[in-house]
């Protein structure tokens, strides 16, 4: 199988949804451009996945409802850009997905704890939504709690909901001189890991052939090297497959995880490929954005620093 027979074997079995193709690709290709496209450059580059016209107007209208996208008309035409708001949440999730998973634990949980009822009923409910997209779980009324908390990320979760100052955060370790179940038991009733390592498991599946296939591009007697349209299609389909499975991973430590760990492979398959064509997939992205603007901005420092570095 080369590299075209997999993509169109891609998109025949597992079609990604125009609404959630939109978002991959604004966090991947528009954001380290600034994060604004013209919409004849966002039909450019949605065409190869089979997003016709009217799917990409439907999905960025409802993106604009949700408050991720704000659109601007000049004359005919319409651009389109992630509003403020979104774009924290863009960058926090992408800094996410393409940084090593390898968190280890210093045997302490962090817990968030409203036990005075100190937030309404609609802010209680936004920071138990976002808390648990960034992965922690219910302890037990009023108590969530993670054990390898971002703090910093944290922080901006709760001054974005404006709850900063409402809640109690804290953090705890197993007392040594009590006879008290350990914390790790936390993880098997909090968290379904074996859910998590499926989807990674299904994910090396679909792209270990992608990876042969690349590397068997250009060598003796191989295959042609990928043509940028091409690899900015793998490039994408790569990022939406590893989204969808790796923001759903909590980010446990190594040390409360089951050996061996998917996930470990399935960031460096995601590494690898992303590694071999992230640059002819930038010639892609970059004419199709100039084509409408040819001021667009070029990308950002911040983008090399994808994976572990992007030589």
């Amino acid at each position: 199988m080369n590299c075209n027979d997999w993509i169109a074997n891609f998109l025949a079995t597992d079609p990604p949804r125009s609404k959630s193709l939109v978002v991959t690709i604004f966090g991947d290709a528009i954001v380290p451009h600034g994060g604004m496209v013209w919409l004849g450059s966002l039909i450019e580059l949605l065409a190869p996945f089979g997003v016709n016209d009217r799917l990409l107007r439907t999905a960025v209208f409802r993106l604009a409802q949700e408050g991720w996208l704000g659109a601007q008309r000049d004359g005919r035409r319409s651009s389109y850009a992630i509003t403020p708001d979104a774009m924290a949440r863009f960058v926090h999730a992408y800094r996410r997905i393409y940084a090593s998973p390898h968190v280890h634990w210093d045997g302490s949980w962090t817990l968030v704890l409203n036990g005075d009822g100190a937030l309404n009923a609609a802010e209680r409910a936004a920071v138990r939504k976002e808390l648990l997209w960034e992965g922690y779980r219910v302890i037990a009324p009023g108590i969530m709690g993670h054990p390898a908390a971002d703090g910093a990320a944290l922080d901006e979760l709760l001054t974005r909901l404006g709850v900063a100052g409402k809640l109690f955060v804290v953090q705890a370790k197993t007392l040594p001189q009590v006879g008290a179940r350990p914390l790790s038991d936390l993880v098997a009733s909090g968290w379904d890991v074996a859910a998590v390592a499926a989807g990674y498991n299904k994910f090396i599946a679909q792209f270990e052939p992608l990876l042969a296939a690349l590397r068997a591009t250009g060598a003796d007697g191989g295959d042609a090297p990928l043509s940028p349209a091409s690899a900015f299609v793998v490039r994408t389909l790569l990022i939406h497959a590893y989204r969808r499975v790796q923001l759903h991973d909590p980010q446990l430590p190594v040390e409360l995880l089951p050996t061996p760990w998917p996930g470990a492979l399935a960031y460096e398959l995601a590494r690898q490929i992303y590694l071999l064509v992230h640059a002819a997939a930038e010639q892609h992205i970059d004419a199709a954005l100039r084509r409408e603007d040819a001021a667009t901005a070029p990308l950002e420092a911040a983008f090399f620093d994808r994976f572990g570095g992007l030589a």
